[in-house]
C-alpha cells in the first residue's frame, strides 16, 4: 500500500508516494536522486548510509520514510554551500579519502558529532565514528581529518 510523504531534505520539501516502511534511503537515492547517501550493509551496521535527521547522524537505510515525516533530513548533498563545509575540506586534507565509498556517511556523521561536541576529544571522536566502517581502512586519517575540524 503507498501513501503519499511530505519529507524535508536539504531544506527542500518533497512529496513522495511510497510505502510508510520503505527505507529513507531507497528513497533518497531512487525518488530524489540524491546518491551521494550510500548503500552498504542495509543493516544499519556499517554507516555509509548516515545522514543527520533534526541534527542526528542517523542510519537511512533502517529509517522509515514515515519515521522523518515532521523532521528535517540533512544529506552529504546540502552540507556545503558557497565552500565547502569544514569537515568536507578536512577529509581532503588529510587524505581521508581512498575509494571514497564511505566518505559521504562518514563525513555526515563527523558532522552530527561536531554539531553536539564542537571541540571533541580524539577518545570522543574515536567512539563516535567507530560505527562507520572504512573498507580500505583508512582510519588514521579519518580521525585526523575530525581532529583538524574541530580546530
Amino acid at each position: 500500500m503507498t501513501d503519499r510523504h511530505s519529507i524535508k531534505v536539504n531544506g527542500q520539501t518533497h512529496a513522495v508516494t511510497t510505502s510508510s516502511d520503505r527505507p529513507l534511503l531507497d528513497v533518497l537515492r531512487e525518488d530524489l536522486g540524491l546518491t551521494g547517501t550510500k548503500y552498504g550493509c542495509g543493516e544499519g551496521e556499517c554507516g555509509a548510509c548516515t545522514v543527520l535527521i533534526d541534527g542526528v547522524a542517523t542510519r537511512s537505510c533502517i529509517t522509515s520514510v514515515e519515521e522523518v515525516a515532521d523532521a528535517s533530513v540533512e544529506t552529504i548533498e546540502g552540507l556545503a554551500g558557497d565552500e565547502l563545509h569544514p569537515v568536507q575540506q578536512a577529509f581532503i586534507d588529510q587524505r581521508a579519502m581512498q575509494c571514497g565509498y564511505c566518505v559521504p556517511g562518514q563525513v555526515m556523521n563527523a558532522v552530527g558529532l561536531l554539531r553536539e561536541k564542537p571541540h571533541a576529544t580524539e577518545a570522543e571522536i574515536v567512539e563516535a565514528m567507530s560505527g562507520n566502517l572504512c573498507r580500505c581502512c583508512n582510519y588514521r586519517n579519518l580521525r585526523a581529518a575530525v581532529l583538524q575540524a574541530t580546530r
